[in-house]
Order: structure tokens, then sequence, then C-alpha cells
């Protein structure tokens, strides 16, 4: 167990030197660009018909969550504790449709699930719905992905369920599509070029 949270300590370290990038709310500081607003996914649609306080959310928004210590290792600890509690199921096979998005009550799920647990939990723990975006990205195989996008002072953060590590998200090999609006959790706006253009450039 002490092996394991020194571990777990030294990846948030690594970390955290990794993400200590400007202030500056620009593509090049590890914030995504956006754009207009944009369609809303299906799935997220109906999750809001059956949750509408979730989707009536109007925050002003003051800026990128403010990075420390302590909030990265809960970042963390939060994106695995979920990674390990949900069993990846599709929505087929749970509920005999596709783009069902629902908490996770019965341990198992799909990618968005596993995003509305992570976004849950990290509201609960003081983090603002205005830096906890849902986010619809392509991955390389061309297959459609949900992620979590932690928006911080240090960068947008990548919570994922296919991965135990937090990434910027310019460190991933995603295609980002577009992400809940800032100011408005039933909103959508799209994700500029320029974004994907920086994700090929890193990976190179």
């Amino acid at each position: 167990m002490a092996a394991k949270r020194a571990g777990l300590v030294a990846a948030i370290g690594v970390l955290l030197s990794t993400v200590s990038v400007g202030s500056s709310p620009a593509v090049g500081a590890g914030l995504m660009a956006t754009g207009s607003v944009t369609s809303q996914p299906i799935g997220h649609y109906e999750f809001c018909q059956a949750n509408p306080k979730e989707c009536s959310v109007r925050s002003r928004d003051r800026g990128p969550l403010l990075m420390n210590d302590a909030l990265m290792k809960k970042i963390s600890a939060i994106n695995i504790a979920v990674n390990r509690a949900v069993k990846p199921r599709n929505d087929i096979d749970i509920y005999g449709k596709e783009e069902v998005w629902v908490y996770p009550a019965k341990g198992e799920g799909d990618c968005e699930d596993y995003v509305l647990e992570k976004r849950r939990k990290l509201h609960a723990a003081g983090v603002s719905f205005s830096n906890l975006l849902i986010t619809v990205v392509r991955k390389p195989d061309g297959e459609g992905h949900a992620v979590l996008t932690v928006r911080t002072d240090r960068g947008d953060l990548i919570l994922d369920n296919l991965s135990d590590e937090v990434k910027l998200w310019s460190h991933t090999s995603y295609l980002f599509l577009k992400r809940q609006a800032t100011t408005n959790t039933g909103q959508w706006v799209s994700l500029r070029n320029e974004n994907n253009l920086l994700v090929g450039a890193v990976n190179k």
C-alpha cells in the first residue's frame, strides 16, 4: 500500500511539472481554443431531458481552476477510482440501444457514463461546473469517444476511462470536436481546428 501511495505521489509530481504552463488562455498555453455554439450530442440531450436541473446551470466564467498539489492529487485519485469502480460495457449490451448517457449506478457503463460520474464527484469536491466539461473526441481509429476536460490554469486536463493517467489535452492522440460551454451546462461549443494541429505536432 505504501509503495502504491508513493508511486501515485511521484506520478502526480511528474504531471504537475508537465502541466506547469503559462497562465495566458490560449492554445499555446495548454488551453483549447473554442469556437461557436454547436449541436448538443443526442445522448446529452436525452440525459438533460431526464435530469433538467443538471443542464440548466448558468454560471459566470471566472476563469480556469487554480491548480495546487492537493487538488491535482484529488483529480488523479477520482479518475483512477472511477476507472476501477465501473466495468466497461457498451450501451447496446446494457440498454439495447446506443447513446444512453446515465450515471453508472449498476457499476457498468461506457465512456460517457465514466465522464458523468467523474464530473459529479469533482463537483462534489468543490470544482465548478464551468471547469468540468464533457468533451467529444475522435480516437485514432475513427471511433467516437467522450472524455472529461478539467480546465485549469496549467492547461486543460483530460480524464479518460481508457487511461489512469491524467494528461494535458495536447498530449493525447485524439481529434477534439466539441465540448460543453463554460457558462451553460446545457450548451455546447465547437473546438477549433488549431487544437488538432497542435495535438498532431506534439505527438510526432
